[in-house]
């Protein structure tokens, strides 16, 4: 196993030094269509012990919410023609629970049955010479879009029902987050006090790195093809999740298509916001609310930050200031978690 140097959205800076050594053990590897990175701090770690849980709590994750195992319940859930209420596990109920608060409290811009829209654009196995969808085609895959309307959760009798038997559930917004918490979890369980583990990017810390200090983690500057550093904050007992919209995107006709689609539109967004992060209590919830408030955009979503106390810093293309120039502003919940000026 290897440790990444630099993670795909936050990079790890090092503080000053412990009176004494700490034992560390890093482990990394492949889940969720991405990596992980597990970082544990303490004495007398067993690793291979830790290793097994680690990587039986990711096999655990990916058999009920991964999009990438065709056998996963969601993936069977999403193939399933019925429209019955179909019993769900204790864990998939929590994450759906999780996401219906975010899709209410966003107006409808996060939406895990976003998949027809996704599709619709192509990301994606997209081609070049691919059209750009027709108004037609966008409202017909709006149809088929709107968890509220199309999944009713009971949370009482632990069940799922669609209202429409093509309805599919894609969790690529929250489930990583979830996996990070409960990796997180089996660390605690394991007595390890001192962490950081971290899928894709998103992460979750506990107590301090291993050179005693508070986890000091790196906010990219919203740059394709480049590793730079436009804020480092400390993290400690927070999940800290960072959407963008610079890594993956198409172009066509002069035109820059992002593939970050408001469910509420049924188009790619156009506002000038290009990155967003968020912490939370959780990284379940900071990787849901970055991908609902880059949907967003700053305007909208700071709006949004304030009415629900969430901790949010937004990087916006400055337009008057050149390709490379962003302007960049966090809400007070933000400034609480982190003694921001």
């Amino acid at each position: 196993m290897r440790l990444l140097p630099v993670l795909a959205v936050a990079t790890l800076v090092s503080g000053c030094l412990f009176d004494e050594e700490p034992e560390v053990v890093r482990l990394s590897g492949e889940t969720m269509g991405t990596t992980f990175n597990v970082t544990a701090i303490g004495t007398d770690v067993d690793e291979d012990a830790l290793a097994v849980a680690v990587e039986g709590t990711l096999a655990e994750v990916n058999a009920k919410m991964s999009n990438w195992d065709p056998n996963s319940e969601v993936s069977t859930f999403s193939a399933s023609t019925s429209t019955a209420p179909t019993e769900v596990s204790d864990e998939f109920a929590f994450v759906i629970a999780a996401a219906n608060d975010v899709h209410e409290k966003s107006g409808g811009t996060f939406d895990v049955t976003l998949g027809p829209l996704i599709e619709l654009w192509g990301f994606g196995p997209r081609k070049p010479e691919d059209p750009v969808p027709s108004d037609a085609d966008i409202q017909t895959a709006l149809d088929s879009v709107g968890q509220a309307r199309l999944l009713t959760l009971n949370s009482e009798n632990g069940t799922l029902a669609k209202s429409d038997a093509g309805v599919g559930i894609n969790l690529s917004a929250i489930a990583k987050g979830y996996g990070i918490d409960a990796v997180a979890g089996a660390l605690r369980d394991a007595g390890i006090e001192n962490y950081m583990v971290e899928i894709g990017g998103d992460l979750v810390t506990m107590g301090q790195n291993d050179k005693g200090e508070a986890w000091r983690i790196g906010i990219e500057k919203p740059e394709a093809g480049a590793q730079n550093i436009q804020l480092i904050v400390e993290l400690d007992n927070l999940g800290m999740a960072t959407s963008g919209d610079y890594k993956n995107f198409f172009e066509q006709d002069g035109v820059r298509y992002s593939h970050i689609i408001d469910p509420t539109t049924g188009r790619p967004i156009t506002h000038r916001t290009t990155s967003v992060t968020v912490l939370a209590e959780n990284a379940m919830m900071a990787d849901a609310w970055a991908t609902a408030m880059l949907a967003l955009g700053q305007e909208k979503g700071m709006e949004l930050a304030e009415e629900h106390n969430l901790a949010v810093y937004f990087i916006s293309r400055d337009v008057t200031g050149g390709e490379d120039a962003y302007i960049t502003v966090h809400s007070t919940a933000f400034k609480d978690a982190l003694g921001t000026n």
